[in-house]
């Protein structure tokens, strides 16, 4: 029998009455109801900087045998020759080693080869080998520019007085090269003068030259240089009238051509304003005048440019070229940039091209030069050589070009200018010309990786500024990096370029928006996640990028939840990463004490630990959806990795993975499904959530409040909240001035008091005034 008492308390339905009753319509609940699932927030995974500038960092995948080397000695010597420098008439053939005596001659005219001499003396060797050296010393590093023509009589007498006939014997297959320095141009066979003839033969007679036929053909050809550098003159300019016409000035098919085109005009205009600075220069020492060489050198670029002879326009070409490499050993990295302006727009091709890029490479190196870099406009032939030159014929230049301008993209002001300069434009072109080369080719050309790591660190730079957004979605660039990632899955450096790139972009809407649009990325990021589920700095990234694309499109989370393996995929990461995270749990624990654990900061979660945020993340983000969620509420693989984490971790060693996993527990535990894994393992979640209240962490309190709401719903969990006085907490929870965790505890007091048996709980502590007033 109930008292009069208790069947008033029976018949009444409202614990109290409030001040000012409302009802509420349906859909508000409902609304209501929902703001308890949110989405997880995170930050962005951490990139050090690199320490030193090199084409591929000390995390890079690829072994030091198999990349193209960061240091290299440049020099003079290493540019063609042979690319600035006309072909000097035939060369001579050289000579057989072992002469062979035929057995009988046919004529008298036939000449038979003379037997071998014996051995030659080993003062007259010393003699001889000094001769060859001065002689080759004057040929290569004398002036280019003489003041006055060489007489062939002196210049034959001194070569008798040095005995360097046979030095000339011994290096005949370099004599053309040698003497072309000195501007002594080569004449065939069929125009050489008989006086020559005579002058060699008399000279054989008297007993100076050795009765070898090389070595008088040697002789023959000094002695028609000789006359037709006398007859040319001394200037670097070769006349019109001159008899001796190149058909071609480049051996290496660059372009250059002969001073017979040239008008009268443009010899003018070469002696008068081009021909002086070359003077100069040409004087200048090399030690102590680099601000000398550093002016005459932009008096020469306005003077090329002003008379038109840039480009392959210039005759003497071949001329400017040869003494602007002589002036690399000079040392200067001013003076360095600006021959390399010079170089570059006097188009070089081939091993020339390789090697000013290289320059460019070496100089940018150090970062103190990046100034340079702003003063002496040289960005802009930087980015001239990516949009002409081809990937082909030319892709180890454009290797250390990229890789110059992935050390200048860290400086901000000149990423800046770069980008004003279509920068980004240009490299999504060149990425596009590398993917369509390779599936033209059917494989993965080794110089390609290397191309496309320089290429994607450069856009990882630009993707920092906040400007270059719209050019990032108007040139398409979010599609091809999503194809190169799929190309070049099997290079992790690749990858993870792209990666980063990815996962600035998208902490952006409409980034995430163009993204989410972009064909089979969804699948496309599944696969890398399966290719490379250890390599962490690549996972963190990709899973932060899909939490990203989930936290606010409905339709992103549809996309990636119907990709095959797309939930599975999450859960064996998670596996792997928390066991993964237990092993060094419990290595720190044998190494540490229990002071050194508790003082490191929460705020900095460790790299294993990064990763299991971010795929908490996802999940959660994932069970926002309506039917997704109901869906993954069932997963009792999912419910199970989230309370281990509640188990095996305290919010004082990792205070954000904690609370992700608690705000994904709660998201799950709102879908009332009668399979829900949430609901079948509610009471240890509740014994877990418990410790959470009891910490001094108020994330953490707030989120196992939230949590209480929805498994308050069940009797079973009622009487768990009045058996451990969880009640007592959501009461002085009232007192909070956050509107959250007074809302999410008053829910759960609300939820309590829905059994008859625990309604006068609220009396205690003052409960129904606090009530009162956080919902008033």
């Amino acid at each position: 029998m109930q008292s009069p008492k208790e069947k008033r308390m029976d018949k009444s339905e409202p614990f109290f009455m409030p001040c000012a009753p409302k009802r509420k319509m349906s859909s508000e609940i409902i609304s209501e109801a929902r703001h308890s699932l949110r989405i997880l927030k995170t930050q962005r995974p951490f990139t050090p900087r690199e320490d030193q500038r090199t084409l591929f960092g000390t995390s890079s995948s690829r072994t030091p045998e198999n990349r193209p080397p960061s240091a290299f000695s440049l020099h003079a010597c290493s540019f063609e020759i042979n690319e600035s420098r006309p072909v000097s008439g035939k060369r001579l053939s050289p000579l057989d080693h072992k002469p062979k005596l035929p057995a009988s001659p046919n004529n008298e005219d036939e000449i038979v080869p003379s037997f071998p001499k014996p051995p030659v003396d080993p003062v007259d060797i010393k003699r001889v080998s000094s001769a060859r050296a001065r002689l080759f010393k004057v040929a290569s590093q004398g002036t280019l520019l003489p003041d006055k023509a060489v007489n062939p009589e002196d210049f034959i007498k001194r070569l008798h007085s040095e005995s360097s006939v046979a030095a000339l014997h011994s290096g005949r297959g370099r004599g053309d090269a040698r003497l072309s320095d000195l501007n002594i141009q080569n004449q065939t066979k069929e125009h050489r003068p008989t006086s020559s003839s005579n002058v060699v033969g008399s000279e054989i007679e008297k007993g100076i030259l050795p009765k070898r036929s090389s070595s008088s053909s040697a002789l023959l050809n000094l002695r028609n240089e000789s006359e037709q550098t006398e007859r040319s003159g001394p200037t670097l300019c070769p006349s019109n009238g001159s008899e001796n016409k190149n058909k071609n000035r480049s051996g290496s098919g660059n372009g250059s051509r002969t001073s017979d085109d040239e008008t009268e005009e443009e010899a003018y205009y070469w002696n008068t304003e081009i021909l002086p600075i070359l003077n100069i220069i040409e004087k200048a020492d090399n030690d102590t005048d680099v601000d000398c060489l550093c002016k005459a050198c932009i008096r020469l670029y306005k003077s090329l440019e002003n008379g038109n002879m840039l480009g392959r326009n210039c005759k003497q070409r071949a001329i400017l070229l040869k003494i602007l490499y002589k002036l690399v050993d000079v040392g200067s990295d001013q003076l360095s940039l600006l021959l390399v302006k010079l170089i570059l727009a006097l188009r070089v091709t081939g091993k020339n091209l390789l090697n000013v890029c290289k320059l460019i490479f070496k100089i940018s190196r150090c970062e103190n030069n990046d100034v340079l870099f702003q003063t002496e406009n040289i960005l802009d032939s930087l980015l001239d050589v990516l949009k002409s030159e081809d990937m082909l014929s030319n892709s180890e230049a454009l290797l250390y070009c990229l890789g110059a301008i992935k050390f200048l993209s860290g400086n901000a002001n000149l990423i800046k200018y770069m980008l004003n300069e279509n920068l980004l434009e240009t490299l999504v072109q060149l990425m596009k010309h590398i993917s369509n080369t390779d599936k033209e080719s059917d494989s993965l050309l080794p110089i390609s990786g290397n191309l496309l790591v320089q290429l994607t660190a450069i856009l990882r730079n630009i993707a920092d500024l906040s400007q270059s957004r719209p050019r990032f979605l108007l040139s398409g660039a979010l599609s091809e990096l999503c194809v190169i990632l799929e190309q070049y899955i099997a290079d992790k450096d690749v990858c993870t370029n792209v990666a980063r790139i990815l996962s600035k972009l998208s902490s952006y809407n409409d980034c995430c928006t163009a993204l989410a649009d972009c064909p089979r990325c969804f699948s496309i990021f599944l696969a890398v996640l399966n290719k490379h589920q250890k390599k962490q700095d690549l996972v963190v990234r990709i899973v932060f990028t899909l939490g990203n694309l989930t936290a606010k499109n409905n339709h992103a989370r549809e996309q990636f939840y119907m990709e095959d393996g797309a939930i599975s995929t999450l859960l064996s990461l998670f596996q792997i990463y928390y066991e993964l995270d237990c092993c060094m749990k419990s290595a720190s624990g044998r190494s540490e004490s229990a002071e050194e654990v508790n003082s490191r900061h929460p705020k900095h979660p460790t790299d294993v630990e990064d990763v299991l945020i971010k795929l908490i993340r996802v999940l959660a983000n994932i069970s926002i959806h309506p039917s997704l969620g109901t869906v993954l509420s069932t997963n009792q693989n999912c419910v199970d990795l989230l309370i281990k984490v509640l188990e095996y971790k305290q919010i004082d060693e990792c205070e954000e993975l904690v609370i992700n996993a608690a705000a994904a527990i709660n998201n799950l535990s709102y879908y009332q499904t009668k399979h829900s894994a949430v609901r079948s393992r509610q009471l240890r979640i509740s014994e877990l959530l418990l410790r959470l209240l009891l910490s001094n962490n108020m994330e953490g309190i707030l989120e196992a409040a939230r949590v209480f709401g929805n498994l308050s719903q069940t009797k079973e969990i009622r009487d768990f909240v009045v058996a451990k006085n969880v009640y007592k907490f959501m009461i002085a929870l009232l007192d909070s001035k956050n509107p959250d965790v007074c809302f999410s505890a008053c829910g759960v007091l609300i939820n309590v008091t829905v059994d008859n048996n625990k309604r006068t709980i609220l009396r205690e502590e003052g409960g129904i005034k606090k009530r009162r007033t956080s919902i008033g």
